[in-house]
């Protein structure tokens, strides 16, 4: 079945072959939030080191690198299914680029794909400081500021790819690219 994908459909297309490949698995540890960190933080260290050049660009490209990292991690395994999460990253053409796929459940899906077709609907930033706004006069979850930030502050350009499972689990395919410091690019 062909997956519907919310965003920028041409990412989706990007290989990442060339670049790193991790896969988080559940086991005796649990898969849990110190893993999403641990993980970001190794993506931003290997994917950084083209920019040594210059202490800034190589501060700036870690940073957003683990940012987006450890938001798409995160968001794996707090709504993922159990199962394996498959984390593949690279840098092409001045961007990094992240691709994260987990399974989710058909519930979460919908929700998912009601937030992201109100997403396409209004500008990232005003929708950033709504949500700002709801939570700070509501005690209810903070749920998609680390989305928006993405997408507002980091300009990042992302693609999700729901695709339906036999089990009625849908697989998630989450890609995301962010610019890279110009000065160094290699």
């Amino acid at each position: 079945m062909t997956p519907t994908v919310f965003g920028i459909e041409s990412l989706t297309d990007i290989s990442l072959d060339s670049g790193t490949r991790l896969t988080l698995t559940d086991g005796p540890l649990q898969l849990g939030w110190k893993h999403s960190g641990m993980t970001a933080d190794f993506i931003a260290e290997v994917m950084a080191l083209p920019f040594l050049r210059s202490k800034k660009d190589y501060m700036q490209a870690h940073h957003d690198i683990g940012y987006l990292s450890n938001e798409l991690i995160e968001n794996a395994v707090k709504f993922r299914q159990p199962g394996e999460i498959l984390i593949e990253a690279g840098i092409s053409e001045g961007s990094f680029l992240i691709r994260v796929r987990n399974t989710i459940d058909g519930a979460t899906a919908s929700r998912f794909q009601q937030l992201l077709q109100r997403l396409q609907s209004k500008d990232p930033g005003e929708l950033l400081l709504e949500q700002i706004e709801t939570n700070a006069i509501s005690s209810a979850s903070g749920s998609g500021l680390g989305l928006l930030t993405l997408l507002s502050d980091y300009d990042a350009k992302m693609a999700w790819a729901f695709e339906e499972n036999t089990d009625e689990r849908i697989i998630l395919t989450t890609t995301a690219a962010v610019a890279m410091p110009p000065s160094s690019n290699p």
